[in-house]
């Protein structure tokens, strides 16, 4: 498959014109032509990258990419590094931030809602960008009990920060670093929410609100979007496809 063709395909499927978004979404840096070979993570650190180069990958795609808003503009140390591999190598990278966040079928928050086995999943309207979401469990659990399902279903241990004990039988989340719509899940009455990480206020929140808060890992939250993307390219277009989870406890 051609790279023009892939990277049309993919910006049409995850309606990256919706997003105002931290980087650019979409191709990041030009590899080869022919892309038949794709291997998906959630970060393009030099791990993943090294993989990628063993795996003889003419693609490489990730949640988490290059050129953000924030960081330093100039290829110096590990940005160099990172990039000279993959120049070096001829490896497309394409990331996408937000579009893959929101996608209604193989985004980050879809995912995460199947994974935890949660029902009734929706999309919260009133959130621009698909980004908060909720849902209900097949029956009341006591935090401890869920903490211990979501430790279960996604291999880490989460943070949890509550004001009691009330039982859990409705839940909103929003994938990554998204502590901050803890205030638009207790509007919404749900008994619990689930991000990735926490801030010091995000404890204040959640005590005051009487909302349980699980932080449950940015990148453990954050792991089934690509992999599903991948893996849909990959029956789409007849692409060989490998997911490599490089591990990381935030």
């Amino acid at each position: 498959m051609e790279r023009q063709a892939l990277e049309a395909y993919l910006d049409e499927f995850l309606q990256v014109e919706r997003y105002k978004d931290y980087a650019p979404n979409g191709l990041q840096v030009e590899g080869c032509q022919q892309i038949n070979t794709i291997v998906t993570g959630v970060t393009a650190c030099q791990a993943l990258i090294d993989k990628a180069v063993e795996l003889k990958a003419d693609a490489l795609l990730v949640h988490h990419g290059f050129f953000w808003k924030s960081e330093p503009a100039v290829l110096v140390g590990m940005k160099q590094r990172r990039i000279k591999a993959l120049l070096a190598n001829d490896i497309n990278l394409f990331g996408y931030h937000l579009p893959l966040d929101g996608h209604p079928e193989l985004g980050n928050n879809a995912k995460l809602g199947q994974v935890l086995g949660l029902s009734q999943i929706e999309v919260v309207a009133q959130i621009p960008q698909n980004l908060l979401w909720r849902g209900s469990l097949a029956a009341a659990q006591t935090p401890a009990e869920f903490a211990a399902h979501i430790t279960q279903r996604l291999g880490r241990a989460p943070l949890h920060l509550a004001a009691d004990t009330q039982q859990i039988n409705t839940v909103a989340w929003c994938t990554g670093g998204a502590q901050d719509y803890i205030d638009e899940a207790y509007a919404l009455g749900v008994n619990a929410f689930i991000s990735g990480e926490a801030s010091e206020r995000t404890f204040h929140s959640a005590v005051e609100q009487g909302i349980h808060y699980f932080a449950a890992g940015h990148h453990a939250t954050e792991r089934y979007g690509i992999e599903a993307l991948g893996q849909h390219l990959a029956e789409k277009f007849g692409l060989q496809h490998h997911f490599v989870d490089i591990d990381n406890p935030v």
